[in-house]
């Protein structure tokens, strides 16, 4: 058995790494240079307000200092040695380890635990996709369906002579039936997503809960028109409620340049079209993407969802809509606009996407990127790419965007980056 590290030689294993002299040490702990010998050499038991007066000088927690180092902080170093045994670790010296890194010891331990918890995520995950009767009904659903209409669709196929009423059964059948596999395989897409997205424990992010919470309101914030800036005092997390805040004060400042009355009159005017607003009102387009976004629910308005992200595609705000929703988890498709604008600064895109399927809805997309904030020589400026997103109403032909590689079933897609899962 590996001989135990004590408390001494913690001391002055730590001491050394940080290249305080003994005499050094015991000057700024109020103690004799000969004491502090004894207890480095184990001579003498420290513990009480000199431990902690150690710790505080030697920048270590107290309780890795402490004899017999606590349980809870050598236990994840020893799982993670026995994950690798061919790491050939010497799993003695743990002791060692925690009392003179500390910071690296806690960094191995933080990803052993991060390493359980996406191991029992996929358990989880792997165990739902077999037993879950909700997928179980959903995929039931799906072949049952798809069966159908592949039956009929042979039928049809196979029979040029059909007397027409039964070829109008046939043809009412399959519509029928392809929205009832429309509805199914997006239900079971969207129960995926949410367990990919979700943690062991459905834990949200702070920014899923800031959404969630505008979603609740319509993502109306009727305080922002009034002029008043809410505080969501109601929200306990704090994280959530800053992010809220920040939200609240910018929609506030779109608020003040597009007024409401003003702005409702001049949208159902020109048809919600954002590049007229944003000239008559001489805003950027971004604030009219937004705003419009953010318009009163019950006010005859088109349905309207916004997608938001940075630089590196990451998703900072979404209102989702019908089938539109870009997933966290996981890398969205490229296609959306809203990624490509981030390859062309200041151009305004305009486009009509639809997912894979024929029973999709197209949306009519429009989409900018360009800096945001304090732009200043030999600065980096933050980029923000922006997206309104509406059911088409025109005749265009869509493009087809994916849902996300890992789901999407687009086999010759130039831009697929690994293979579909289904």
């Amino acid at each position: 058995m590996a001989e135990r590290v004590l408390t001494g030689t913690r001391v002055r294993n730590r001491r050394l790494d940080l290249g305080l002299r003994q005499a050094e040490l015991a000057e700024r702990l109020g103690i004799s240079a000969s004491y502090l010998n004894l207890i480095e050499h184990n001579r003498r038991r420290i513990s009480g307000p000199l431990l902690r007066s150690v710790s505080q000088v030697l920048g270590v927690d107290a309780a890795l200092l402490e004899d017999g180092t606590a349980e809870a902080v050598l236990e994840p170093l020893k799982a993670a040695a026995a994950a690798f045994p061919a790491a050939s670790v010497e799993e003695g010296r743990a002791e060692e380890l925690v009392a003179r890194f500390p910071d690296w010891a806690a960094l191995i331990a933080a990803q052993q635990a991060r390493i359980r918890q996406l191991e029992d995520r996929g358990r989880a995950l792997s165990d739902r996709l077999a037993h879950d009767t909700q997928i179980a009904h959903s995929l039931h659903e799906v072949i049952s369906t798809a069966t159908a209409i592949r039956s009929t669709a042979s039928i049809l196929a196979e029979t040029p002579d059909l007397d027409a009423d039964w070829q109008a059964r046939f043809h009412g059948n399959i519509d029928v039936d392809s929205a009832r596999l429309a509805e199914s395989s997006q239900a079971l897409l969207g129960f995926l997503d949410m367990e990919m997205e979700a943690g062991i424990d459905e834990v949200s992010s702070p920014m899923e809960e800031a959404e969630a919470y505008l979603g609740r309101l319509g993502h109306y914030l009727a305080d922002v028109d009034a002029g008043n800036v809410p505080r969501f005092e109601d929200v306990a997390d704090g994280p959530t409620r800053a992010i809220l805040q920040r939200w609240a004060g910018r929609l506030a400042r779109d608020a003040a340049a597009l007024p409401l009355a003003a702005f409702e009159q001049a949208a159902r005017a020109m048809a919600y079209d954002p590049a007229r607003l944003a000239a008559r009102f001489g805003v950027p387009l971004p604030v009219v993407l937004r705003r419009l976004a953010h318009l009163p629910n019950g006010a005859d308005h088109p349905l309207m969802g916004l997608a938001e992200c940075d630089a590196a595609g990451v998703v900072t705000f979404q209102k989702p809509i019908l089938d539109f929703r870009l997933p966290r988890a996981g890398a969205a498709c490229p296609l959306w606009p809203l990624y490509q604008a981030l390859t062309q600064p200041g151009r305004a895109l305009h486009a009509v996407v639809r997912l894979p399927g024929a029973a999709r809805t197209p949306f009519e997309c429009f989409a900018i990127a360009g800096p945001e904030g304090e732009v200043a020589f030999g600065k980096e400026p933050r980029i923000r790419a922006t997206m309104l997103v509406r059911p088409a109403r025109s005749e265009a032909t869509p493009e087809t965007v994916g849902p996300g590689c890992r789901v999407c079933p687009v086999s010759d897609c130039s831009s697929r980056r690994h293979p579909a899962l289904i």
